[in-house]
C-alpha cells in the first residue's frame, strides 16, 4: 500500500474501538471510505486484542451479544443463528472464537481489510498549513503523513505495578515477576511451581484457572474482598439511568471520583467464582483476601515474600494482574499536541469537548482517557459505541467542524 501525502481522518490504532468506528463513519457516511487511514504495526485489525485472549486462555466475553464493532445491535446474533452454543447465559455472551470470526466478517463485510497501514506513529506535530492546522504524522518507517484530524484509539492505559515492586533490590529472571500482560499461558509447562497472582479482578481469575491447569497451585491475593459482579461496571452507566446525573455533573473531580467507584478496582464474574470456589476445595487455590505484599526478594531460586498481616511465602513466580492507568500527560505522542492545544487534565484525565476533542482542535480520543465523557465503560466495548456517537457527527458534518 502506497502512502498518500494527505488524508481527513488518521485513525491510531486498530483494536475493537478503532474498528468500531471505522463502521459508524462509513454507515452515516459512504463517501468517507477514501479518507481515512489506521495505523498500526501488526498490520491487522484487533491483533493485539487475540493476542492477549489467547495467551490468557479467555473462553469468552465479558459483554453481552449487542456490544460489538457492527453498528447493527443485533448483527452478531444473526451471524450466531448456526452457533448458539457460542452464546454464553447471561446476556447471550459471546465466546472468544465467535466474537473473532464475527470481528472477520465485519472486516470483509465493511471491506476494511486494507485500511490498516503497518507502521507505528512516533510524533504527532501539530502544524499551520495553506488549508488550516492540520496534523502531521511521523512513522517508524521513516514516512511522513498530514491529516486534517486524528483519532487516538491506542487503548492508551499504561501497565500499573504495585509499590513494592519498585523496591526489589535482588537480580531476578524476567520471567518470574511479570504483569498479566506479559504472561502467556500457552507457552509454560508450570507443573509442580507454586504461583503468587496479585489482583482480583477477571483477569486474575483466568491467570488462576489457566496455571492451574498447567499443573501449579496458586495463591490468589486481593488487598479487597473478591467483588462478585456480571459486568466490571453496573449496566446503569450505559443508559440514563446513572449517565443522567453524571453528565449533568459539571465539577470533573466529582466525575473522576465517580468513575472510580463505579469501577472500583476490579471484580470477578458470578461463573469465574464458583470455578475459583471448586479450585479452593480441590486445594490447588488459596485465596488470600484483604491482604497484600510488603515486600519480595529473590533468593535461591524463589520469590521470599513477606506480607502485610505477617505471613510469609515463598513461590516460583509472581503474576500482577493490577491492571493500568491512564495518564495523558505521559502519552509519548502527546507533548506536541498538548502543548499547542492546552487541556484541562484531572488525574490523568483529559476535559475533552462533547464531541471528545482536545479543546480548540480536531484531535479526538477514544477508550479509557474519554472516560470524563463517557463515564466508567469508556475503555469497553459498549463505551467504544458511545465515543462513536459523538466522534462522527463531528467529523461527517462541516458545521461542526474545527477550522
Amino acid at each position: 500500500m502506497k502512502l498518500p501525502d494527505y488524508i481527513d481522518v488518521a485513525i491510531i490504532g486498530a483494536g475493537v474501538q478503532s474498528l468500531t468506528l471505522t463502521t459508524y463513519l462509513l454507515q452515516k457516511s459512504a463517501k468517507h471510505y477514501r479518507k481515512f487511514l489506521v495505523f498500526d504495526p501488526s498490520q491487522t485489525w484487533m491483533s493485539q486484542w487475540q493476542q492477549q485472549f489467547a495467551a490468557q486462555q479467555i473462553p469468552s466475553l465479558r459483554s453481552p451479544a449487542v456490544h460489538h464493532p457492527d453498528p447493527n445491535p443485533h448483527q452478531l446474533r444473526s451471524f450466531a443463528e448456526h452457533r448458539r452454543n457460542e452464546l454464553f447465559s447471561p446476556y447471550d455472551r459471546p465466546g472468544t472464537k465467535l466474537f473473532n470470526d464475527f470481528c472477520d466478517e465485519v472486516i470483509r463485510r465493511w471491506k476494511l481489510t486494507d485500511k490498516v497501514y503497518p507502521a507505528k506513529v512516533i510524533e504527532i506535530l501539530p502544524v499551520t498549513s495553506a488549508w488550516g492546522p492540520r496534523f502531521q504524522l511521523l512513522l517508524d518507517t521513516g514516512e511522513t503523513i498530514l491529516s486534517r484530524r486524528v483519532v487516538l484509539a491506542t487503548g492508551s492505559g499504561k501497565i500499573q505495578c504495585p509499590d513494592w515492586v519498585e523496591e526489589i533490590n535482588s537480580y531476578y529472571p524476567s520471567d518470574r515477576l511479570c504483569h498479566s500482560q506479559e504472561v502467556n499461558l500457552n507457552k509454560l509447562n508450570l507443573t509442580g511451581e507454586r504461583i503468587l497472582i496479585v489482583g482480583g479482578g477477571l483477569t486474575s481469575g483466568h491467570l488462576a484457572k489457566g496455571a492451574i491447569k498447567l499443573g501449579a497451585t496458586v495463591m490468589l491475593m486481593t488487598r479487597k474482598q473478591l467483588q462478585e459482579k456480571i459486568f466490571d461496571a453496573d449496566p446503569g452507566w450505559l443508559g440514563p439511568k446513572y449517565l443522567k446525573n453524571f453528565q449533568t455533573e459539571i465539577d470533573w473531580f466529582v466525575r473522576y471520583q465517580q468513575i472510580q467507584q463505579a469501577r472500583n478496582g476490579g471484580s470477578m464474574t458470578p461463573e469465574m467464582m464458583l470455578q475459583l470456589r471448586k479450585a479452593v476445595s480441590e486445594g490447588t487455590i488459596i485465596i488470600n483476601e484483604c491482604c497484600q505484599v510488603r515486600n519480595a526478594q529473590w533468593q535461591n531460586n524463589l520469590w521470599q515474600v513477606c506480607c502485610d498481616d505477617g505471613s510469609k511465602h515463598q513461590f516460583n513466580r509472581l503474576w500482577l494482574a493490577t491492571g493500568t492507568k491512564f495518564n495523558l500527560k505521559e502519552h509519548p505522542l502527546l507533548r506536541e499536541v498538548l502543548n499547542t492545544y492546552p487541556t484541562e487534565i484531572v488525574n490523568g484525565l483529559p476535559v475533552l469537548d462533547k464531541y471528545l476533542r482536545l479543546p480548540q482542535s480536531n484531535f479526538f480520543i477514544m477508550g479509557g482517557l474519554a472516560a470524563l465523557q463517557i463515564g466508567p465503560v469508556a475503555r469497553n466495548i459498549a463505551g467504544g459505541k458511545m465515543a462513536c456517537q459523538r466522534i462522527v457527527p463531528a467529523i461527517v458534518k462541516p458545521s461542526l467542524g474545527v477550522n
